[in-house]
């Protein structure tokens, strides 16, 4: 009876200490969890602190980029602008220039053209009397030959005539270049003229290699009326300041001649 008694004490001894063990890993084991837990809302909270910052600061760094070129784009477009409209009042000053200009052009037109008609009436007005009173003979009103480029040269001939009837006549010309021993006759284009007043003949020639005119010889045949005009070489002298080439040359002059 004793020893069965013993064995039940220690045996609720033993019952009870393995109760407290277990409920004493069971504590630690509640602390590590709530410890675990802890630790783990403290580092995530951090973890998600920095994170939210970091995307804060990133974030308002390209905001404060974005801003900058906002207001960069703002002030090229202000430039711009501002181009743009002086650019438009240069424009619209040049186009009331251009027409003024056009106004002062289209006037100065239309007076010539009063004065052309003044002028041609002027002009068959004292036709009309020169007819009356026999008419004008043929003859040379003014006579060049100009050297060119490239052994080239360019002539011109005011010829006059005004019959006693006052209709046109045809005017045969012929130039021929002389020199002591031969002769060259110079194609004219073109070959005739209807002459009733003033007829302007000009054109241009190459000189044939190795001939030296010492004179120019110009043969008019218009209405029964024959004229010829001798002129020294000296109308065709070098002139100073030539241009190189033929192909720089302006088109014939038609003005009058001056002598």
């Amino acid at each position: 009876m004793h020893s069965n008694q013993d064995d039940n004490g220690f045996e609720q001894h033993v019952g009870s200490n393995q109760r407290g063990a277990s409920t004493l890993v069971l504590a630690l084991f509640v602390v590590a969890v709530l410890v675990t837990a802890v630790v783990g809302l403290v580092f995530g909270h951090k973890l998600g602190y920095q994170r939210g910052f970091h995307s804060m600061e990133t974030q308002a760094k390209q905001a404060i980029i974005d801003g900058t070129e906002a207001t960069a784009a703002l002030e090229d477009l202000r430039l711009s602008n501002k181009i743009a409209t002086n650019q438009a009042a240069t424009a619209k000053q040049e186009l009331a220039i251009s027409l003024a200009n056009l106004n002062e052009l289209r006037e100065n037109q239309q007076a010539l053209t009063v004065e052309n008609r003044q002028v041609t009436q002027l002009n068959e007005l004292y036709a009309d009397v020169i007819s009356d009173k026999g008419g004008m003979p043929l003859q040379v009103l003014g006579a060049k030959i100009e050297p060119l480029p490239e052994n080239a040269f360019e002539y011109g001939f005011d010829i006059g005539m005004l019959s006693s009837d006052g209709q046109a006549k045809r005017l045969r010309p012929t130039l021929t270049l002389l020199n002591n021993d031969d002769l060259v006759e110079v194609p004219l284009d073109p070959a005739s003229y209807a002459i009733e007043g003033i007829v302007r003949i000009r054109g241009r020639f190459v000189m044939p290699s190795g001939f030296k005119p010492l004179q120019a010889k110009l043969s008019l045949q218009a209405g029964g009326q024959e004229v010829e005009q001798l002129y020294d070489w000296r109308l065709g002298d070098r002139v100073d300041n030539m241009l190189p080439s033929l192909l720089d040359l302006p088109e014939v002059d038609e003005s009058p001649i001056s002598q």
